[in-house]
């Protein structure tokens, strides 16, 4: 496979993963501000449950759209897998959140509003969605190896 054509797939197989993700970044800044600001939930617990919603969506976009044609291997290796990958990345998502929400507290001396979480929720997304496409193309749908004669 040339060079370019390389290029193009994962080009393809990028704008799927950012169609599944935009839909679910959606749900989760949806489900964060619902637990947030209307039932008064801390931003951290807020922003993992939001996270945790989201996965269900991901999972199957990714799972049927995305990565359709990669090895399928026994779907509880890949839910695992899944999870694991995903663990990782909530917790990541969680630190930035509580770091982020610090350092502004910090910088401003004084405790950040609604504006400025979700500023920093924002940033975090952008940050755990390039972990997370590295995670899902190297290790969760990766492609199966070669077969040897």
């Amino acid at each position: 496979m040339s060079q370019r054509a390389r290029w193009r797939r994962i080009a393809g197989l990028g704008a799927r993963f950012l169609t599944v993700g935009a839909i679910s970044t959606l749900i989760e800044i949806g489900v964060f501000n619902l637990l947030y600001l209307a039932l008064g939930w801390d931003p951290v617990p807020a922003k993992v449950v939001a996270s945790l919603v989201a996965l269900v969506n991901a999972y199957f976009g990714n799972r049927e759209w995305t990565f359709r044609h990669r090895d399928r291997r026994g779907r509880t290796q890949e839910i695992v897998l899944f999870v694991l990958a995903n663990a990782i990345c909530t917790a990541l998502g969680a630190l930035l959140v509580w770091a982020g929400i610090e350092a502004a507290s910090a910088l401003l001396g004084r405790e950040v509003g609604p504006f400025i979480v979700n500023g920093v929720n924002l940033v975090s997304i952008v940050i755990v969605v390039l972990v997370r496409f590295w995670l899902y193309h190297s290790v969760v749908f990766r492609t199966a190896p070669p077969k040897t004669p």
